[in-house]
C-alpha cells in the first residue's frame, strides 16, 4: 500500500471575491476622475480629428490603418488630469495599439519625458 502524499492546501486557491480597488498600473478609478473623459462625445470626436490630422499613420512606425481600428490617440505628456494637457490636439499622437502597449508605456512606466513619437 502507497503512502498518503501530503494534500495540498485549498484555501489559496480561491478566486478573490472583493473587486480590485486598483487597476494593474496601482491607479485607482476613484481616485482619478478624469478617466471618465475618455467616454466623453467630445473625446471620440477629437480622437477622429487627430486620426484625420495624422492620416491614420502611426507616428512612431509609420504604419498606416486606414480603418483606424488598431490605432490609438495618445498623449505625447502624460496628462495626469490636467484638462489642458489631455484636451490640447497639439499634445495627442496616432499611435498603432502595438507601439502604444509597448514602448510608449515603457517609457511612461520608466519615468520618460520626452516630447514626440520620434524618441520611441
Amino acid at each position: 500500500m502507497g503512502r498518503l502524499k501530503q494534500l495540498k492546501p485549498t484555501v489559496g486557491s480561491l478566486a478573490p471575491r472583493l473587486g480590485r480597488m486598483t487597476d494593474e498600473h496601482g491607479h485607482s478609478r476613484a481616485l482619478e476622475p478624469w478617466r471618465k473623459w475618455y467616454s466623453l462625445a467630445a473625446w471620440s470626436r477629437l480622437r477622429v480629428e487627430v486620426l484625420v490630422r495624422d492620416g491614420f499613420e502611426c507616428q512612431a512606425c509609420h504604419r498606416i490603418d486606414p480603418t483606424g481600428r488598431q490605432l490609438v490617440a495618445d498623449h505625447v505628456q502624460p496628462h495626469r488630469g490636467d484638462p489642458a494637457r489631455f484636451w490640447a490636439p497639439s499634445n495627442i499622437q496616432t499611435l498603432c495599439k502595438p507601439c502604444h502597449d509597448g514602448a510608449k508605456q515603457r517609457e511612461e512606466r520608466a519615468g520618460w519625458q520626452g516630447r514626440g513619437a520620434s524618441k520611441l
